[in-house]
């Protein structure tokens, strides 16, 4: 037995409890956590914004040690450090074809299988395929990427998600070029990891917003060179601190339908607004006819940062060991796992940044 978060029902309260999980099968790899990012994707599953088999064990962002492997598995073996990559492409659907790999059309497929027990019987799902709220999960060998050498174990858990998302947001999809101007909607997790990403890419003025006054600090670190309180006002403020132009890209890392409003306003005529944050069905954004043509401006869709995870993490991991992208500035809090729910309310109030489960004891393979 091992310790988990489960989600029993869609709007139901975690339950922290025991969990039997299986012995790996073929092509299967058991992991014990070291760490477990708290995203605002698994709030998402939690009240039913994004839809899941429950009940499920949550938690999609995680690094640990390889336990055990199953029969066929030869990328990793026991005593590996991984990375849990929750969105694994299948190599031959369509979008896979295109080379489009974060938009795979079975990525998902796992989340609908029986991943473990509970101490009465209890078949769950795992979540976002990878279950990572729990001190250990069993999981297909396509959804573990070996640590990369250089990065703490601990640590490497937001690469699973925030980091990747973050960075492919700016690399991929915006695709920011040296010395343009760049506004980021949101400074949780994900929000702080598009920061650093646009720091990284050499954007010159780059404008954090947020609700909350209280995390300036937080993203002024990561590298915004100007932050506003969001408001009525905003888009008008950023064309004040972008010469009355606009930012040339926008990022939205909330999901709600007036962000997103305000971040393709915030943009300069022929500006580009990429969207990562997650709404739910009933965020219906508008836009009139003229105004899409008198402006010009592009607007995307964003799905895990556009990123191909085994490509990227080595790039991710060099810009690490040189000191450009801090992976230890994107946690405000580190948690057990009992204090995941309160890690959700965070979330709802908009405090903090990433939270961190750690477990104790694991930051090396």
């Amino acid at each position: 037995m091992v310790r988990a978060a489960v989600l029993p029902a869609v709007g139901a309260p975690l339950e922290i409890t025991g969990i039997q999980l299986p012995e790996p099968g073929p092509g299967q790899v058991r992991v014990r956590l070291a760490a477990a990012g708290v995203c605002h994707s698994d709030l998402s599953l939690s009240n039913g914004t994004m839809r899941v088999p429950v009940p499920a064990v949550l938690g999609h962002e995680g690094a640990g040690t390889v336990v055990a492997v199953g029969e066929g598995v030869t990328h990793v073996a026991a005593g590996d450090g991984v990375v849990l990559n929750w969105a694994p492409s299948c190599g031959s659907c369509h979008p896979c074809s295109l080379g489009e790999v974060w938009l795979c059309a079975d990525a998902l497929t796992g989340a609908g299988n029986i991943h473990a027990v509970t101490e009465d019987g209890t078949e769950l799902h795992p979540g976002l395929n990878v279950a990572a709220f729990a001190e250990e999960t069993v999981v297909a060998a396509n959804c573990v990427l070996p640590v990369p050498d250089g990065v703490p174990l601990t640590d490497a858990a937001l690469l699973g998600c925030a980091v990747l998302t973050g960075w492919g947001a700016v690399h991929h999809s915006a695709r920011v070029r040296a010395g343009e101007s760049v506004v980021v909607f949101g400074v949780g997790g994900v929000g702080l990891a598009t920061l650093q990403a646009a720091r990284i890419a050499g954007a010159g003025t780059v404008i954090a917003v947020d609700v909350s006054p209280a995390k300036e600090e937080l993203a002024r670190r990561a590298g915004a060179t100007e932050y506003v309180v969001a408001s009525d006002t905003t888009a008008k403020e950023i064309r004040r601190l972008t010469g009355g132009h606009g930012a040339d890209v926008a990022v939205e890392c909330v999901g709600r339908a007036a962000t997103i409003r305000t971040a393709w306003e915030s943009t300069r005529r022929g500006g580009r607004t990429t969207v990562v944050g997650i709404g739910g069905k009933d965020q219906q954004v508008t836009f009139n006819a003229l105004e899409i043509f008198h402006w010009g401006r592009t607007l995307s869709g964003c799905v895990y940062g556009n990123s191909n995870p085994a490509e990227d993490l080595p790039v991710l991991a060099a810009h690490i060991r040189a000191g450009r992208l801090d992976l230890g500035a994107l946690v405000t809090e580190r948690i057990a796992l009992d204090g995941i729910p309160g890690a959700f309310e965070n979330m709802i109030a908009g405090k903090g940044g990433r939270a961190l489960v750690v477990f104790q004891g694991r930051d090396t393979p």
